[in-house]
């Protein structure tokens, strides 16, 4: 490939790559699958996140859920401070590139609250006896033992302990649990293979695995996503240049695996490509530039309150055109939809379509409602 594409080319690539639009040999994807090509998916908010993974794979609600209960996918901070999911073969290498630099982020913080080494090695041995011989808790389960244990909990204690414990792989988010996740020991969920890589190569394996589901991607971008220095990402990129493929849009160089090329030119052609793209999704979130698919004028529609929580989009063709909304019911899902600008018939009738498939993945009939009132920001 190599040369140079334009702004909608690239875009349509990382579509093709990340698993959005679908792809010739991506058919038997699952929610493992989807994960370890990613190789971490933001998952702040479980919902979205689970959606996440159902929109690329086709999976349905209930079997991502299945991939959590089984162990094969599971949820932690492995990066940036934000939690993830990931192939649970991935998070100790990958601790051990991101970890130092997120201990001494929370640092401050946790001096604030008197979380002292004391205090934090008692709570290791509060996790290890309470989670021990597959045991799982729930996050107030698991900070009444804490309590019982003499730990305070109270103004974020919990939290930041059930971070560090995280951080510092003792536990894990692994199967879910009344809608939400269970705390189990990643010895037990995500055992330790005796990989020791050195440094160098850890990250090279960092870049190469995030270019070959987020590609094509620029050096800062990885270095954004991965929560290294620019240094470590600009060495990374030095030993492998020889494996990469670069591109180049507006007179900056994006890089591209052979794998990712493979999945881009693989892409099923789609004549109105209109998605419903869950909050925080790493079609945005997986670049520290997003302005290309997301304008300035727009993201602030799309993060309305300033406070880093991005709403689930609409995507047509490979710029966001609105938000939208859903109500789970027991018995249907309604989703309400807010358009920025007007769209015409055909991409309403696409994003009906994208709906449907939501309400597929939730196993529920699904109704789709147009909002008439212009979004915030826009009256």
């Amino acid at each position: 490939m190599g040369g140079s594409v334009d702004q909608r080319e690239l875009l349509a690539m990382r579509l093709a790559n990340q698993r959005i639009h679908r792809t010739t040999d991506s058919t038997a994807d699952n929610a493992a699958a989807v994960v370890r090509h990613l190789l971490a998916v933001q998952a702040q908010d479980l919902p979205q996140a689970v959606w996440a993974l159902g929109l690329r794979s086709g999976d349905t609600r209930a079997a991502v859920e299945a991939a959590l209960e089984n162990g094969d996918v599971v949820r932690s901070w492995s990066m940036r401070g934000t939690l993830h999911f990931l192939d649970p073969h991935d998070l100790r290498w990958m601790l051990r590139i991101s970890g130092p630099r997120m201990l001494a982020q929370f640092g401050t913080r946790r001096h604030e609250l008197g979380l002292d080494q004391r205090t934090l090695d008692r709570a290791r041995e509060v996790a290890l006896a309470v989670l021990s011989g597959g045991q799982r808790l729930g996050r107030a389960e698991f900070q009444r033992e804490l309590e019982e244990a003499g730990i305070p909990i109270t103004g974020q204690r919990g939290y930041h302990l059930i971070l560090h414990l995280a951080i510092t792989a003792v536990v894990v988010w692994g199967p879910p649990l009344a809608g939400q996740q269970a705390l189990v020991l990643i010895d037990e969920w995500a055992p330790d293979a005796g990989e020791s890589l050195p440094r160098p190569d850890a990250l090279k394996r960092f870049l190469m695995r995030y270019l070959d589901g987020h590609a094509p991607a620029t050096i800062r971008d990885f270095a954004w996503w991965a929560k290294v220095t620019l240094t470590d990402a600009r060495t990374a990129l030095d030993a492998v240049r020889a494996e990469l493929i670069e591109i180049h849009c507006a007179d900056q160089s994006y890089f591209i695996t052979g794998p990712a090329e493979q999945a881009v030119r693989s892409a099923d052609p789609i004549s109105v490509p209109v998605h419903a793209l869950p909050g925080f999704d790493e079609y945005l979130l997986g670049y520290q530039d997003r302005s290309q698919p997301l304008p300035a004028d727009i993201a602030r529609l799309v993060v309305p309150g300033k406070n880093g929580v991005f709403l689930p989009t609409i995507v047509a063709g490979d710029q966001v055109v609105g938000t939208w909304r859903r109500i789970v019911r027991r018995d249907r899902v309604v989703v309400t939809a807010q358009p920025f600008v007007p769209l015409d018939d055909t991409v309403r009738h696409a994003f009906s379509e994208a709906v449907e498939r939501y309400g597929e993945f939730l196993e529920l009939p699904a109704t789709l409602v147009w909002s008439d009132r212009p979004p915030l920001g826009l009256q």
